[in-house]
């Protein structure tokens, strides 16, 4: 039976608690607090929502923490929803469609500004602003449909949904199209829904699926590594008409991609373009050793700001294209720019945030790992008339020395937009010594940002200036926190 109200000592990994949950905490979970002192044990919950009252499965039980499993909703909390996708409790793609949507917006905002706290980061001069959250383009409220870009996944091993399960009917489970159950790399779920995208994106993948399973094509078996289809990449552009299908598969088959091609053009004719990416190796992802162009430029043009851009399939570019201009607007105020400033870019993907900045400076200089995004950020500011934008392409470590100030010039502002993993320690050193004026810090991951602010801080007198947590991604716990410093 339950225990309600219980003892740490009733937290054993097996028994089933009531837990009342207090907060929001990291990665889209809820916390509870069971018993006195310091506090109270915390009660990690996935799903739950601060106000619930919950019937929960202890899981995972620590020294200073425990997980549990949500079972049963008792009491819902005000800040409850009903999620629009009847997949929301099982899919990975929103997590948080059962939480209302200011809720999210004020935990986004609160993580972002507890990270650099956390970090013991000197805010009491900055001016940390609200979140700014989405806009409305579909009378959702800016809520669904934002993403210009998904990955659908093929796998031979599908997820049974338990509301399928109750169904009673037979199901082929070695063919699913769809987005992964979280924390399972083999699972997929065969999404005939998503609310994502576009509907355009969700009738494709419908479309595919069914192509794919009349004409015997199998997906790929995740652990015996075999099959042909891999990932149903789908970009479509916010501000013009091009749309790329990217199939990913395990080699290149001409004569299946010119049936597909058919296929596309006959019932899914706004595709623009349409790639054949070959993924060999065992890491389902859409990169590969050998991209096809079977119909199409092999790029789609987007827009942020005034300037027009190239994306190549496998080219990084902001997800939400909305999102990301205003994203941009944010990192061009706090890094002030003057006339005669010389600005780095670092980590610079396809030169969105370069000419984005470009207008209103001397010289920017964007650096990238990948090559393509490279080529697709040159190609983009010749196409712009963009002028006074250079990128150089290679490792940020390699990169980021001497020889390049020497090269280009010292910078008075730099832009940094890494990776989720955040800056390599080395990095940091190098942006230390280098003392640019001033520094605006875009990043995807809060936490990683706080750490290599504080190694900044410890290396050199930055001051942060402001702070404004961004909502890229609605009904996930995701969050852009930009932050801009000033050499003191």
């Amino acid at each position: 039976m339950p225990t309600d109200t219980p003892a740490p000592s009733d937290l054993k990994r097996g028994r089933e608690v009531v837990l009342t949950l207090e907060a929001f905490a990291d990665r889209g979970k809820s916390l509870a607090r069971v018993g006195e002192g310091d506090g109270g044990f915390v009660v990690f919950v996935a799903g739950a929502v601060p106000g619930d009252r919950v019937r929960a499965r202890v899981f995972k039980r620590k020294r200073g923490f425990a997980e549990a499993r949500l079972l049963e909703v008792l009491e819902a909390s005000d800040l409850r929803t009903t999620p629009r996708c009847e997949y929301a409790a099982t899919c990975g793609g929103c997590k948080w469609q059962h939480v209302e949507y200011p809720a999210q917006l004020a935990m986004k905002g609160e993580q972002a500004v507890s990270a650099l706290t956390r970090a013991r980061l000197d805010l009491g001069a900055a001016d940390v602003r609200p979140p700014l959250g989405a806009e409305d383009r579909d009378g959702s409220g800016g809520l669904f449909f934002y993403r210009n870009k998904m990955e659908f996944s093929f796998s031979a091993m599908r997820w049974l949904t338990d509301w399928e399960i109750a169904t009673g009917e037979a199901m082929d489970t070695e063919f699913a199209l769809g987005l992964h159950v979280p924390g399972r790399f083999d699972k997929v779920l065969d999404l005939k829904a998503c609310y994502l995208q576009s509907e355009w994106s969700a009738r494709l993948v419908n479309g595919v699926r069914a192509f794919a399973k009349e004409h015997g094509w199998t997906p790929k078996h995740p652990r015996e590594h075999t099959g042909y289809l891999r990932i149903l990449a789908v970009r479509q552009s916010a501000h013009t008409e091009d749309r790329m299908v990217n199939l990913v598969t395990s080699h290149h088959d001409e004569g299946r991609m010119a049936a597909f091609a058919d296929f596309l053009r006959a019932e899914f004719p706004e595709a623009t373009t349409l790639v054949n990416t070959i993924n060999s190796g065992v890491a389902q992802t859409a990169f590969g050793e050998a991209v096809h162009t079977v119909f199409g430029s092999g790029l789609i043009r987007d827009s942020i700001g005034p300037h027009t851009f190239e994306i190549a399939s496998n080219a990084f570019f902001q997800t939400n294209t909305v999102a990301a201009e205003k994203l941009y607007a944010v990192a061009r105020e706090f890094a002030n720019l003057q006339p005669d400033d010389v600005v780095y870019d670092l980590y610079c993907g396809a030169g969105t945030i370069s000419l984005f900045v470009a207008d209103a400076v001397k010289k920017v200089v964007g650096v990238e790992l990948v090559e393509e995004a490279v080529a697709n950020a040159r190609a983009s500011a010749e196409a712009n008339g963009v002028e006074n934008c250079t990128f150089v392409a290679g490792d940020m470590l390699e990169l980021f020395k001497p020889d390049l100030i020497e090269e280009h010039g010292r910078p008075d502002v730099l832009i940094v937009d890494p990776p989720r993993a955040g800056m390599h320690p080395k990095v940091v050193g190098q942006i230390a010594h280098l003392r640019p004026e001033r520094i605006v810090y875009v990043s995807c991951n809060p936490q990683t940002q706080a750490r290599d602010l504080a190694m900044l801080q410890e290396a050199a007198a930055y001051t942060i200036e402001a702070v404004q947590p961004v909502d890229m991604f609605p009904h996930t716990h995701h969050v852009e926190s930009v932050v801009g410093l000033r050499l003191t």
